[in-house]
């Protein structure tokens, strides 16, 4: 990997980890288009750490304020006493299913999951879930119904976006994609659906980047040159990261999903046509 691709991926990843189109397809994508290697889930994992600390920085207030009242009223003996300290608990309950059903299924996310053809099929299908939910949307604003804020987030619908969550495991489904759409589901307004997604992707990002930069540590650091590569696609991510956050939490304040709807289903098709022509390998 060049220096240069590095720089692309870490952009590639910044823009689109928490747009609903999916990081890890187009980290798939993009060097497929340009006739680079595949950087790996491992590679994918690890530059996500960037994108995590662009939560972590963008969020400050929130997850401070979460993490000392939830540390607080458990030593008391009262985890549950107010909102933050149980917005703490709902973060972490609802990470468990992803971090099980990654354990279980990582041989499939390093492998099959990553070919072309099911990447297409995950972005068309996931797209078209997101329009029935922005149909329900609709329809509740029509209706004159309110939509739930984040303080109104109860333990059912924690454990609802957490069990979503597992669908990110495959390249693009996109986990702010599938997290957001089970909060439209679950009748949150858009930005609330967004801003706890994020939320929710502190534990997940941090928990698979350590896993796999242990795991893999051989490999992504043989070289001084993988080292470098690394830490540039890491650092650039951050930074495209923490702009993509703002850009979307604005967006969404007055837009709705059909940008990313079109374009998923755009790209979808678009592979399909390269995949069945055979300008790309659908495995390399």
């Amino acid at each position: 990997m060049s220096i240069l691709e590095a720089i692309v991926l870490g952009i590639v990843q910044g823009l689109t980890e928490f747009l609903p189109i999916s990081s890890t397809a187009h980290l798939r994508i993009v060097p497929a288009l340009f006739g680079w290697n595949d950087p790996g889930a491992a590679f994918t994992a690890v530059i996500q750490i960037g994108t995590l600390v662009a939560v972590l920085y963008y969020f400050y207030a929130d997850i401070l304020r979460i993490a000392t009242a939830t540390v607080q009223n458990t030593l008391q003996g009262k985890p549950f006493e107010n909102f933050d300290s149980r917005m703490g608990y709902m973060m972490i309950l609802a990470t468990v299913p992803i971090v099980i059903s990654g354990l279980l299924l990582k041989t499939y996310i390093e492998t099959s999951f990553r070919s072309l053809y099911v990447i297409a099929f995950t972005l068309i299908a996931l797209a078209l879930l997101l329009m029935l939910a922005e149909f329900f949307v609709k329809k509740r604003i029509e209706n004159g119904e309110k939509q739930k804020e984040l303080a109104d987030l109860s333990w059912l619908e924690a454990i609802v976006v957490g069990l979503a969550q597992c669908v990110a495991l495959i390249p693009g489904a996109s986990r702010s994609g599938v997290t957001i759409t089970g909060g439209l589901f679950l009748g949150m307004t858009r930005e609330t659906a967004a801003r706890f997604s994020f939320l929710l992707s502190l534990p997940s990002i941090f928990a698979a980047g350590i896993y796999q930069l242990i795991k893999a540590r051989e490999a992504l650091f043989a070289t001084s040159e993988g080292i470098l590569n690394l830490l540039i696609a890491t650092v650039v991510s951050g930074i495209v990261g923490y702009y993509s956050i703002a850009f979307l939490l604005n967006y969404l304040k007055k837009n709705s999903t059909y940008l990313f709807i079109t374009y998923r289903i755009a790209l979808g098709l678009l592979l399909l046509v390269l995949l069945f022509n055979g300008t790309l390998n659908p495995t390399e």
